[in-house]
């Protein structure tokens, strides 16, 4: 249980992610957005959007650099499932390894909205030659906090727009993103500690052992040279 309990704080991440973005999908029309918290223009909204690409609405609107990303993100699966078994294993930090299942659980997520939401919802791209393996991910979560106009005096961005914050994202997206923060964070704490506790502490070998003469070995006194003869 000492190493499982990590895999269902995974299994539990998985399972809201994926009902939240279930409801989204049966309940709400594409780009419809709904205000939880705040007023038209800022706080807490659903807004539901297809992403072909990578987190926080990053996309990436290639054929080929679809299906290496799912492909890519198939294999990180397996490799942090597989990083998260041996380091709980060797007695890591528990704080890394609780961080290490939110980021398992948010790959798994995403990797399944790109594996089967292609099929299951049919909503692939039009252009892409199969379903499988290129389903878009459902994000809803938006916190549009504030916005301004740069002055026109800054370099590179003067004058435009910005809004702050402006990606839409997921259940999924968010367990990577606190988990990698906290490791981040903590990184000294995490690390800073010997991994493994197991194995026993060496004697101290370092003081000289006092040799005993053995029963054979016999110290002679040599005799006195001064004793009178008769």
């Amino acid at each position: 249980m000492k190493i499982y309990k990590y895999f269902i704080l995974a299994l539990v991440v998985i399972l809201i992610d994926q009902a939240s973005k279930m409801l989204v999908h049966h309940y709400m029309d594409l780009h419809e957005e709904i205000t939880l918290i705040g007023n038209e223009r800022f706080g807490f909204k659903l807004h539901y959007l297809l992403n072909p690409g990578m987190a926080f609405g990053i996309r990436w609107n290639n054929e080929f650099g679809k299906l290496a990303l799912t492909v890519f993100r198939i294999v990180a699966m397996g490799g942090i499932g597989y990083y998260l078994w041996k380091m709980a294993q060797r007695h890591a930090h528990t704080g890394f390894l609780w961080c290490m299942a939110l980021i398992l659980g948010g790959a798994v997520g995403n990797v399944i909205d790109s594996t089967f939401y292609g099929v299951w919802f049919n909503n692939h791209p039009v252009e892409s030659s199969t379903p499988w393996f290129h389903g878009q991910v459902i994000d809803m979560l938006f916190f549009p906090l504030f916005d301004l106009t740069w002055p026109r005096w800054v370099p590179v961005v003067g004058g435009e727009y910005f809004l702050f914050f402006s990606p839409v994202f997921n259940i999924a997206d968010s367990s990577i993103f606190v988990g990698v923060v906290i490791i981040l964070l903590f990184q000294r704490r995490f690390f800073g500690e010997h991994i493994s506790d197991t194995v026993p502490p060496t004697s101290d070998t370092t003081h000289p052992e006092t040799h005993v003469p053995s029963s054979e070995e016999t110290i002679e006194k040599p005799a006195d040279s001064t004793s009178s003869s008769r």
